[in-house]
């Protein structure tokens, strides 16, 4: 007997719960299959929230080691439990899952535990089970990104799956790719002792990001003890009877080099997880990325099937994907769903860590659209004084013509959280001169985005 209901979402990561919670709570029947022992997808299990867990834990490591003092903490050096902070780890996976596993109870959503595959319009078959829905969502997210030629075994070659869960802290740890998940264990395992190398093809880590804040986040790196090998890429890894030879060469071609390593991660990006989904028995296109077209109402090339996230094209962010789920589920329960892809903000959660949303200045040039900027350093701001936590800057770009706010871009200690402030305010449309004349809380990080403001067509209070 088929299982009727009005949506079934594939996948249950932050795209697929939020948009099967969003539909059930519009009234909609629906059920969500999911192949893994806990909901959550990637990123509550693998992936953003174990690795803030342990980019946290480690970050209190590294300030009782190296700062405490100087503000009158006299403690003995820390000695680190790896085995208590992966516990630590564990526990904030737990917690989240469960999270969801109760959400999905309270709002009645069937968790159907396996692999699912599209059968055919309105049919997906998981196991002995058939669902048939007006809608299906996919939700599959993505994978690791391979490296050719480079075999993971999570154990000395490792994912970033793997790097979350390394038994001691390596001497030599070398991280192929600079961006953000990479920068962020890299950080992790830099701050319990380990030595950091990154090697990146491009000519720059975080690629799309602000070349300015990137520049100035480069140079912070480096103080704190990370190597980089720039428009560089990985040739070979060979296991040898302690450690690894990695073997690279210049991305433009040059001579080889080889390093030593005890363990490498190898971080170069994620693909959409689409394997046995079965898109061509309904006749689904993807483009030559493997990620699944899809029109502005996020409608697949088949009627009645959707996609979401990370199997489809863009940043691929949990947010991104939930704001997304939200979306479509309020369309097919008939009322108005809307994504403003302008405003998705991206964050790095190293220290300092490093936010942006809207346009880098690059992009502002490539588009020919005339714009000023606003830039406050916290070295000039009071809460950053007294904390010591004046690495960093707030760089406000509008345009030239109306003021309205382009992007905005933040390195600085609680970057992540200040970066919401931006967003509220270019989804509203404001100016600068809207953000200059708000009254912000004093003393707060907060006020370099008001100063930042205030600079972009005049200038700011404290400097």
């Amino acid at each position: 007997m088929a299982d009727a209901f009005d949506l079934v979402v594939i996948g249950a990561g932050p795209g697929g719960y939020e948009c099967a919670i969003k539909a059930a709570q519009l009234g909609l029947k629906v059920a969500c299959v999911e192949k893994r022992d806990r909901l959550g997808g990637t990123c509550l299990n693998v992936g953003c929230i174990p690795s803030k867990a342990l980019l946290h834990a480690s970050e209190l490591f590294h300030e009782a080691g190296a700062n405490f003092a100087d503000m009158g903490i006299e403690v003995s050096k820390p000695k680190l439990n790896l085995k208590q902070m992966l516990a630590f780890k564990d526990e904030a996976i737990d917690g989240n899952t469960k999270g969801i596993e109760f959400l999905f109870k309270k709002n009645k959503i069937e968790w159907v535990k396996g692999e699912g595959q599209i059968e055919g319009p309105g049919k997906v078959k998981v196991g002995d089970r058939t669902l048939e829905a007006k809608n299906i969502v996919i939700a599959t997210g993505s994978d690791v990104a391979k490296l050719p030629g480079v075999d993971i075994d999570e154990k000395t070659v490792v994912s970033s799956t793997g790097a979350l869960e390394l038994g001691k802290v390596p001497g030599k740890l070398l991280v192929v790719g600079g961006g953000v998940i990479g920068l962020e264990l890299g950080s992790v395992w830099g701050r319990l002792g380990a030595e950091v190398t990154v090697v990146e093809f491009l000519d720059n880590i975080l690629p799309g990001m602000d070349g300015e804040v990137v520049k100035n986040f480069t140079r912070t790196l480096k103080k704190q003890g990370f190597s980089f090998k720039l428009g560089t890429k990985v040739t070979k890894v060979e296991k040898q009877k302690s450690g690894l030879k990695v073997t690279v060469e210049p991305a433009k071609g040059g001579d080889a080099e080889e390093l030593e390593a005890d363990i490498v991660l190898v971080s170069i990006g994620r693909a959409p997880y689409t394997e046995g989904l079965g898109l061509d028995k309904v006749g689904i296109a993807t483009d030559k990325r493997g990620r699944i077209e899809v029109d502005a109402s996020l409608k697949t090339s088949a009627d009645g099937i959707y996609a979401i996230g990370d199997v489809i094209a863009g940043p691929m962010l949990a947010h991104k994907a939930m704001e997304e789920g939200v979306a479509l589920a309020e369309r097919l329960a008939g009322h108005y769903g809307a994504v403003n892809y302008d405003v998705i903000p991206g964050v790095v959660y190293t220290s300092p860590e490093v936010a942006s949303v809207g346009k880098t200045e690059e992009q502002l040039k490539e588009a020919g659209i005339e714009y000023n900027s606003g830039k406050f350093p916290f070295t000039a701001n009071g809460r950053a004084k007294a904390n010591k936590t004046t690495e960093g800057f707030v760089k406000i770009l509008a345009d030239k013509k109306t003021d309205r706010v382009l992007g905005v871009h933040i390195i600085g200690v609680n970057a992540g959280e200040m970066i919401a402030e931006a967003a509220i305010a270019m989804e509203l449309s404001a100016s600068s001169e809207d953000i200059a004349r708000m009254c912000f809380a004093h003393p707060t990080m907060s006020e370099a985005v008001k100063e930042a403001a205030l600079a972009v067509t005049g200038a700011p209070i404290h400097m």
